[in-house]
């Protein structure tokens, strides 16, 4: 059926589900924009929900029910659908059923139901799922897993919903005890079933000319279909879903190509992508889904006007003789800046002071003791000065004595100065990253993965400290993500650039000198270590993202340390399974 030019009743199903029962604003943006659309709105919440949330969802939609988050989206649908009873429901011209796992509206939804009003029509979608010759959920009865409209945005007309067999679908509908029921004994099936039965249908953002290319088009291509498309949603999953298999059908570049796209070019506010993802999803897949590394120039500012912010330079000073090295880094940071060095004693005093002589912005020497090595004078020692700033640039000396030769901890040194203080252009690229970006809250150097140090890429950062590190997080009342399998974007070095708000729930604890271990420390899984790593996960505690830095200067290196880790790696196992794509060099390798 076509539907003719009137006013067009819609009876609409929007699904909601938060384990932390929250409602983030993206939901609010999406159903106030659906409601342009639809003439009577159910929300059904898999969860109880927040006071604020359900005030803000209730003034939105005509219905708001909570239930229990059984038998997932399909089974709430099932009961949006025969609330009103099928003889009411066969009244509205339209039926729509979505969920909240997508951003939108990018583009008015009104284009969207006005283009597909104008085909002949029993049911249609956005997008649609390419035929796939095979069955991953062991379910489907075809044997494969065939063409099909993608369950969480389904639009069904007056001539399916009046028929015997829809009516009967959701009536008898069975009962679902697991996600891949969930997909195989409904989404898979659904298009195909009525498809056979004679009724019609189609998508709105039509990707026939990728057939044979994607099987998940809004996945694998999602800016050709929001720009070329005009595609009305983003899907939540491209932004935390496993790299691996972004990297399996591109570059690995779709996430952040779209997301560009919508930044740049569309209306959308895309801050309401990252308040949502930064407090569900786990940063390390954030990370690498949204390419979160900045290489900025060491030769081209990235602006000429003076920045607004106030920054202050924290610098511990333990080795007197690298006072002088220090210095030369910190001659770096833009004028105006406040100097805070922090030494154990009087003795070490002197020497610094002298290295500092005529030192051109303002210092503050401040005498912490020997407790808690660069930890404990950044975070007690001047825990009174960190809301004076806007920024920080956190650094310390470093030299390495439990690895030999010495050069390999001087290389690490020199990876975190090199990459935070370089020069003057260096720097105030830095601050201008993070006066251009509201939702950056942490830039460090990526992890080291030389000598001794590369391991450590393959513990996940975390060594043997994920459980001294939750310890902290939940003394800290973090509740965002923290997984042992997925590595925290952490300064491992202990030096970094941070926004001070989102240090918030660190010092809000008061810490005091006798939290920190005594001297010997050992090389691990200490609060000093823990503290290391839950730097990122206070950020994003605080809505903002952890990410690298790197220097263009030793970009150039780093890209060549990991290409040539990763051929000569690839090369030993290739001799041992054979040449493989990625994700089957990783199964056979564990195989073996």
């Amino acid at each position: 059926m076509i539907i003719e030019k009137k006013d067009v009743s819609r009876y609409g199903v929007y699904v909601f589900y938060d384990k932390h029962g929250i409602v983030d604003e993206y939901n609010d943006v999406f159903l106030k924009g659906l409601k342009k659309v639809i003439s009577h709105l159910v929300v059904i919440c898999n969860c109880q929900v927040e006071k604020s949330g359900m005030e803000r969802l209730s003034a939105i939609a005509d219905e708001v029910i909570t239930r229990e988050n059984k038998g997932y989206d399909v089974t709430a649908y099932k009961e949006g659908i025969l609330r009103p009873g099928f003889d009411k429901l066969s009244r509205f011209d339209e039926v729509v059923i979505c969920n909240d796992t997508m951003y939108g509206p990018l583009y008015p939804f009104e284009e969207m139901f006005d283009s597909m009003a104008q085909k002949n029509l029993d049911f249609w979608g956005i997008t649609n799922f390419h035929e796939v010759p095979f069955d991953p959920f062991g379910t489907i009865e075809y044997g494969y897993l065939p063409k099909h409209i993608q369950s969480f945005f389904m639009v069904f007309r007056q001539s399916l919903v009046k028929s015997s067999e829809f009516q009967s679908y959701w009536t008898k509908f069975p009962e679902i005890h697991g996600y891949e029921e969930a997909i195989g004994k409904h989404e898979a099936t659904f298009t195909k079933r009525f498809a056979d039965q004679g009724f019609r249908w189609a998508v709105y953002a039509d990707s026939e000319d990728l057939e044979g290319y994607t099987y998940d088009p809004l996945r694998d291509f999602p800016r050709y279909l929001i720009e070329e498309k005009r595609c009305p949603v983003m899907k939540k999953r491209s932004f935390y879903h496993e790299y691996g298999e972004a990297m399996e059908r591109s570059g690995g570049e779709a996430t952040r190509d779209a997301f560009d796209f919508i930044q740049e070019e569309l209306s959308y506010d895309c801050g309401l992508i990252w308040k949502n993802i930064l407090r569900t999803q786990n940063q390390a897949d954030i990370k690498k889904r949204m390419q979160l590394n900045y290489v900025l120039s060491s030769r081209i500012p990235r602006r000429k006007e003076k920045s607004s912010l106030k920054i202050a330079l924290i610098l511990h000073i333990y080795y007197e003789d690298l006072a002088g090295y220090c210095r030369s880094y910190a001659e770096n940071m833009p004028e105006g800046t406040d100097v805070y060095i922090t030494v154990p004693n009087e003795e070490k005093l002197v020497v610094v002071k002298e290295a500092f002589c005529d030192f051109p912005y303002r210092i503050e020497y401040r005498i912490v003791g020997n407790c808690g090595r660069d930890v404990g004078p950044f975070i007690v020692g001047c825990k009174d000065i960190i809301d004076k700033y806007d920024l920080v640039c956190k650094m310390h000396d470093k030299r390495v004595y439990q690895v030999t030769p010495m050069s390999l901890g001087q290389s690490w040194s020199n990876k975190c100065f090199e990459n935070l203080m370089k020069n003057k252009v260096l720097v105030e690229n830095i601050v201008a990253v993070f006066e251009e970006q509201p939702f950056l809250g942490l830039l460090t150097p990526p992890v080291p993965n030389h000598g001794p140090y590369y391991p450590t890429t393959g513990k996940g950062e975390w060594g043997e400290n994920f459980k001294v590190a939750k310890e902290l997080a939940d003394t800290l009342g973090l509740t965002v993500d923290m997984n042992p399998d997925k590595e925290p974007v952490a300064p491992l070095g202990s030096m970094f650039w941070v926004r001070t708000a989102a240090l918030k729930s660190l010092f809000a604890h008061d810490w005091q000198y006798d939290e920190m271990p005594q001297e010997p420390i050992a090389d691990d899984t200490t609060v000093l270590h823990a503290i290391e790593r839950i730097y990122p996960f206070c950020a994003q505690q605080a809505g903002f993202y952890p990410a690298w830095v790197m220097v263009d200067t030793y970009a150039r290196v780093e890209v060549d340390n990991w290409d040539y880790m990763n051929h000569k790696t690839n090369c030993a196992e290739f001799e041992k399974t054979g040449v493989k794509p990625f994700r089957e060099l990783q199964d056979a390798v564990r195989g073996l």
